[in-house]
């Protein structure tokens, strides 16, 4: 059987170990581990994985560095990457997810819910992504076959998981979507995660969209809505 090779990249080796073992009860999983930047980039180019957990503050290299050279390659620019950190301001899991994370997970955490966001993550990337046709509005231009969306005629250049949830908005326009909705359509997410994702995803989205941001509508306590 082909299994899963997940990189943790994390400087503190008690804690590499113990996602290690934890990740590697679930039988078609096997996990290597790197404990400084400079590490990873190597085992990231001798043996690339199917996903990688991240540790921010690292030696040599940094996790945000590390992942801005993952995204700048054509090789390696759609391997998953959870981020993993000390780190709990808004502003910094903003940040990671801008680079391009899959998914933000602040210490401490639970090794349980981490292992649910890793088996979503590798979920979506096995499911894949159906085909939808162009949507045209008055403002919002989007063909999403071509991976390209426009406001007003101006080309927005939006992250992957930004893409993928005006994608499922559009979809379902004029339809209240939960949270809980959202994070198991674009997430992959088993009921139950709880996370900010959604929240912060749809900020940035609205804010990159500019006049066209209005038509995600907040709908206290049900979730969001498209509009046309």
């Amino acid at each position: 059987m082909v299994k899963t090779h997940i990189l943790v990249v994390e400087d503190e080796t008690d804690i590499a170990n113990l996602i290690k073992h934890s990740l590697e009860r679930t039988p078609d999983f096997v996990v290597s581990v790197a404990t400084s930047g400079d590490a990873a980039i190597r085992a990231i180019a001798e043996n690339p994985p199917d996903l990688m957990v991240l540790d921010l503050n690292l030696p040599i290299i940094s996790g945000t560095d590390i992942c801005r050279r993952v995204r700048g390659s054509s090789k390696t620019a759609q391997l998953p990457i959870i981020m993993l950190t000390a780190r709990t301001d808004e502003a910094d899991r903003v940040a990671g997810l801008e680079l391009g994370a899959d998914d933000y997970v602040t210490k401490p955490f639970s090794l349980r819910e981490l292992a649910a966001r890793v088996r979503a993550v590798l979920r979506r990337r096995l499911q894949g992504e159906a085909s939808t046709p162009v949507f045209k509005g008055a403002r919002l231009t989007a063909d999403f076959d071509a991976v390209s969306v426009a406001v007003e005629g101006v080309p927005v250049r939006l992250t992957r998981r930004e893409f993928e949830l005006l994608r499922f908005l559009v979809e379902n326009r004029n339809r209240v979507l939960s949270r809980d909705r959202l994070l198991q359509r674009v997430w992959g997410y088993d009921l139950g995660v709880e996370t900010r994702s959604v929240d912060v995803h749809v900020g940035r989205l609205r804010a990159k969209l500019g006049s066209a941001g209005s038509q995600i509508e907040t709908v206290v306590g049900l979730g969001y809505r498209f509009v046309e």
